[in-house]
């Protein structure tokens, strides 16, 4: 199968390698010229833009930080979605707003070409070793023409429902997320300004009824988790700033229709504190800098 895949960062570069080794003819573009380089020298074949990319692709996969980038990707009067070729499949993944998606898969249908929302879970050690989490947004026979190639990239697929469903379960997950990482990380912190070893606090609320994603993956602690970002200068992983995007997604979201999200609201504004810190590239975890200095 050609397919074309868009935006090669430390998610999208790693799905599109995976792709790459199941078999699968690919043709990748990024606006990083230095991310270009990067996977080229790793094997992948990289187009001069992303118009030729897409150039004769059965599949078109983009991975993308904001609404903004999908939309200035794919519409308007020069966007790709005139040049994919009609018949052709666009899964997005990038994390959304839904509505986008939605309006992405209506300019689609009008050109023929199918579109899901297919945003991600599992961060890039997920995407390296093609164990994500796939929240699809879209029909019933476009995720079935897609389920092949979500397979090569991930482990778990499920579909959540029409387009832009994906995208609401996307952003509900990251928000509790970033809620958990918070509280986590306010726990380590007071148990350490106890003089309590972290490795043995960490273990114990592992096993017991506080046990959570950061407490068994993703500590945010530095030496407490050999692989963990935490203890890499918090550097790859999942950006504070995307955290603070998704979680402004969910706030947006909220008041749209008029939920109640008042710890989401709350992990919002510590977040932006923290980026305006200048930890805005940091890893998500590296919030607890945040909760140690509060401490201190």
């Amino acid at each position: 199968m050609k397919i074309a895949f868009i935006g090669l960062g430390n998610m999208g570069g790693p799905m599109a390698l995976n792709l790459q080794k199941a078999g699968h003819t690919l043709s990748a573009f990024d606006l990083s010229a230095e991310a270009c380089r990067k996977f080229a020298a790793e094997g992948l074949a990289v187009a001069a833009s992303a118009a030729a990319a897409v150039e004769g692709a059965e599949v078109v996969i983009s991975m993308l930080p904001a609404s903004a980038h999908v939309e200035g990707l794919y519409l308007g009067g020069d966007g790709l979605l005139q040049k994919i070729p009609a018949g052709a499949l666009v899964i997005d993944s990038s994390t959304i707003a839904a509505a986008t998606s939605r309006k992405l898969a209506e300019a689609g249908a009008a050109r023929g070409v199918a579109v899901i929302d297919a945003p991600v879970s599992g961060g890039t050690g997920g995407a390296i070793a093609g164990t994500l989490t796939f929240m699809v947004g879209g029909s019933e026979a476009d995720l079935e023409r897609a389920r092949p190639v979500l397979e090569k990239m991930g482990a778990n697929i499920f579909h959540a429902g029409a387009a832009g469903a994906g995208q609401t379960v996307k952003i509900c997950n990251n928000m509790l997320l970033g809620i958990l990482m918070i509280g986590t990380s306010e726990a380590i912190a007071l148990g350490v300004a106890n003089g309590l070893d972290p490795k043995v606090l960490s273990e114990i609320m592992r096993r017991s009824s506080g046990g959570n994603w950061a407490l068994e993956k993703y500590n945010p602690l530095p030496g407490v988790m050999e692989n963990a970002p935490a203890s890499k200068g918090y550097a790859g992983g999942f950006g504070t700033d995307l955290m603070l995007k998704d979680l402004g997604l969910a706030q947006e979201n909220a008041a749209a229709v008029r939920a109640s999200t008042p710890l989401g609201g709350l992990a919002r504004n510590l977040y932006a504190a923290h980026s305006l810190g200048g930890h805005g590239a940091l890893d998500f975890s590296s919030v607890i800098k945040l909760v140690q200095a509060r401490a201190a």
